[in-house]
């Protein structure tokens, strides 16, 4: 069971078919239909995206004024799956004056929402990042990180540097190669051009961006992510403090070949009891524990 976190503001516009799953009155685990008519498609388009674009909001002020706007936008950290360490997203706020170098300081900050997440920087910034339109060129301070920091492994520096790539590119939405001077080199690894590294090596196999760690619903839902699961199926479910499922259901994704692909559901709550609970997507796992076994994410829920 994770711990409470404060809920955060988030935007989710990844596009999937709806199933729902409902809680009965007794509070039992029920199972939600599928709704589906046919299966989902098995190949597609690799560069379809995974994660919400970046939607503006202007905050306004005490005295009624607008203060700076914010875009939400999809920062990456590490968390641990049955592959080992894995990256998955988290949709955060930050002021679009310089969304880039905002987000790549929450990430290498290790400011997570989740306390699942964390980063594999060892703490400082970068100098500058900047997107030309064609690649984008990161500066670093000193030459602290051209070698591998101490404790860090061959496998973290790259996928360190992986963390930074699909951080950069979920916030611009652009698959543009990174290039970091004046060294090029991170932790070690080339990084003199350096692109997004496969999804299914690199990304854990399921990822909810929402709800948001700690998120304060009611009524019914929308759960939403991004997976590459047997078939399509994404399971959910919610459990209680005591790790008990008092719901649960699945959602079909829109793929599961080749990369992670949306998925979304709605999640009926309205036969819960107040109080926190947490919400669970996972892969689904054909091969009855003989392989790695599914992957989860799990984001704390307070049912009002």
């Amino acid at each position: 069971m994770k711990r409470h976190a404060l809920p955060l503001a988030l935007t989710a516009a990844l596009t999937a078919l709806v199933l729902s799953g409902c809680g009965d009155d007794e509070k039992e685990p029920t199972t939600a239909d599928d709704p589906a008519s046919s299966p989902a498609a098995e190949t597609s388009d690799a560069s379809s995206p995974t994660e919400p674009t970046a939607t503006v909001t202007e905050e306004p002020t005490e005295s009624g004024t607008t203060a700076a706007s914010t875009v939400t936008v999809p920062i990456f950290f590490v968390a641990d799956s049955p592959q080992g360490p894995r990256l998955f997203s988290e949709l955060r706020a930050v002021e679009d004056d310089n969304p880039l170098e905002e987000a790549v300081a929450v990430m290498t900050a290790g400011d997570t929402a989740d306390p699942d997440y964390r980063t594999l920087f060892p703490g400082g910034t970068f100098e500058s990042i900047e997107y030309d339109g064609g690649r984008f060129v990161v500066t670093t301070a000193d030459d602290a990180w051209s070698s591998r920091a101490s404790g860090m492994t061959k496998a973290d520096a790259e996928l360190a540097v992986q963390q930074l790539v699909y951080t950069l590119q979920g916030v611009q939405g652009e698959e543009a190669p990174v290039v970091v001077e004046p060294a090029g080199t991170l932790f070690g690894v080339d990084a003199t051009e350096v692109g997004k590294a496969d999804e299914l090596s690199t990304r854990g196999l399921v990822n909810v961006t929402a709800p948001a760690e700690g998120e304060t619903v009611s009524g019914s839902f929308t759960a939403s992510g991004a997976a590459s699961s047997f078939e399509a199926t994404v399971p959910w479910q919610v459990r209680d403090e005591s790790g008990k499922v008092v719901v649960e259901g699945f959602a079909t994704a829109e793929g599961w070949i080749d990369h992670l692909w949306p998925w979304e559901s709605e999640v009926d709550v309205s036969g819960l009891a107040p109080g926190t609970y947490t919400f669970v997507a996972m892969t689904d796992d054909p091969s009855d524990g003989e392989g790695f076994g599914p992957t989860e994410d799990t984001k704390t829920i307070v049912v009002e």
